[in-house]
């Protein structure tokens, strides 16, 4: 589900394999190129994509795969999660619609590997994006997964405007047995062709974790067996005659993850993780973050090539994060009260960032502590606190976002009532002008409960300019304000009322 490419400096790894020692003499080769091309006003962006079905990022740190590892010594790792049911299953054929398109299942329509209800029309793949605007690139695309790029009745994500796909059979219950050539392939046309943007999909992993689970030394040697292929694509694309005229992009992600037993499809973390590991110019040396989602792959890929990403829910990786609640991450806790989150996942705080604050005045007393008011979380801390209930859904929020949950916090007795209120700092405006607040939401409506947004001006008393009474599932908001004459500033609430009723999440919330 990621990307990836050459970083910028030398790469110093110990090594006493030759695979190892391989890497390291790529990774320096690389960064030397990388110097030399960003020094020179001559260069061509090209991105690759490599997809790896079934991959659990833990797995792959455990297994003896020198070019996987290396590149998130070289570059970035970033975790993310998936949705689950209703919004579609932990499967291939939503997770690599979503890899493709960068939308979420709820705009490409595919909510399982039957592909019923699909969008491509509206929300084509990153490569045939690239063909309508800028029909002059080469775009490839190669997978052993009939459905990626052949046109079965179930496919193809990627669509016949792309100029060259190969497609290979691989059955459910031997895919990735076609993987070495697919690979073999694909790095003669990555070294010896042209291509601008490439995905190159491999199954094998996915195929162990089904038949021997997560947890084996069959899906380990899997995932070394794979690494050797990642390592001919890397060393196609750093073999080309014209490549130090060119600034390649590397991207490599997986579509959903795997229960240690094997198999996917449902709600436990396991199922739902997934990561993209990115290597290229601009892109930090071993760094982590906790912002990307699974839909940034394709428009990290679209971005780097010159062409717009607008409409999609992913947005490309070198784009700043400026939401104040992710700033809150170094200080968030491990559970008190709650018992289906591991002991170790540290994720939630009723600290606000800086200029934020929580009214509780209103707050009933007791209850589960995590959410007594309003409080900000990670998704793996409060989808696992109880699930099925879709919290899952919750994919338009990115890393910490705030959350009021009356059903969680009625898990233990108290008094009273959930009734908080979230209040942002006051920002200034003039008076007259038109201003739009946006953020992301999750709402899940439920008689009883109420939610609402309220604006005040220069400190005057809060109105309601928003009300839910319906469920607002992932969604984008945005709501136009009409700045009276004379304020100076305005503040924005956001309060939430209820007696064991559903939830609220905010996120990123920006006044435009």
């Amino acid at each position: 589900m990621p990307t990836a490419v050459l970083s910028g400096r030398t790469l110093a790894v110990a090594a006493t394999a030759t695979a190892l020692l391989a890497t390291a003499l790529l990774a320096t080769a690389l960064g030397a190129t990388a110097a030399t091309a960003g020094e020179s006003a001559a260069t061509t962006d090209k991105v690759l994509v490599i997809g790896i079905d079934g991959a659990v990022l833990d797995r792959v740190k455990a297994a003896n795969a020198p070019h996987l590892n290396g590149l998130m010594a070289q570059g970035l790792t970033a975790r993310s999660t998936l949705y689950a049911n209703p919004m579609a299953a932990t499967s291939s054929g939503p997770g690599w619609s979503t890899i493709a398109t960068g939308v979420w299942p709820d705009k490409h329509g595919v909510k399982d590997n039957s592909f019923t209800g699909k969008n491509y029309t509206a929300h084509p793949d990153f490569l045939t994006r690239i063909e309508n605007a800028k029909p002059s690139l080469n775009t490839y695309a190669a997978a052993d997964w009939e459905p990626i790029t052949s046109t079965d009745q179930n496919g193809p994500i990627f669509s016949a405007k792309v100029d060259k796909r190969l497609s290979l059979k691989g059955d459910r219950d031997g895919y990735g047995s076609e993987d070495p050539k697919i690979a073999a392939a694909a790095a003669t046309e990555l070294r010896d062709q042209n291509p601008d943007a490439a995905f190159v999909y491999l199954g094998e992993i996915d195929a162990a974790g089904h038949s021997s689970g997560a947890a084996s030394q069959a899906y380990l040697n899997a995932v070394a067996r794979v690494d050797v292929l990642v390592g001919k694509l890397l060393t196609a694309v750093q073999s080309r005659p014209t490549y130090a005229q060119e600034n390649w992009k590397v991207l490599v992600t997986t579509d959903h993850g795997h229960t240690s037993g094997g198999g996917h499809g449902g709600s436990s973390i396991a199922e739902r993780g997934t990561f993209v590991i990115a290597r290229g110019a601009g892109i930090p040396a071993g760094s982590v973050r906790d912002d990307v989602r699974l839909a940034d792959v394709a428009a990290t890929a679209l971005a780097h090539v010159g062409v717009s990403g607008a409409g999609l829910d992913g947005v490309p990786l070198n784009a700043p994060d400026s939401d104040p609640f992710d700033t809150l991450r170094p200080v968030l806790q491990a559970r008190v009260d709650e018992t289906g989150i591991p002991a170790g996942t540290k994720g939630f705080t009723h600290t606000p960032p800086a200029g934020w604050s929580v009214d509780n005045s209103k707050m009933g007393t007791g209850g589960v502590t995590e959410w007594a008011g309003w409080a900000f979380a990670t998704d793996e801390f409060w989808s696992q606190s109880q699930r099925d209930q879709w919290r899952e859904l919750n994919v338009r929020s990115r890393d910490v976002f705030a959350v009021a949950d009356s059903d969680e916090w009625d898990d233990k007795s108290h008094t009273g009532t959930f009734d908080s209120t979230l209040i942002t700092p006051k920002w200034p405006v003039a008076g007259g002008t038109a201003r739009t607040l946006s953020f992301q939401t999750h709402y899940r409506q439920e008689a009883g409960q109420t939610a609402q947004v309220l604006v005040s001006y220069n400190g005057g008393a809060p109105a309601v300019v928003k009300s839910y009474t319906a469920d607002a599932v992932a969604k984008a908001e945005s709501i136009a304000l009409q700045v009276p004459a004379g304020a100076t500033d305005v503040q924005v609430r956001f309060r939430y009322s209820g007696d064991n009723n559903w939830y609220w999440t905010v996120d990123d919330v920006r006044l435009g």
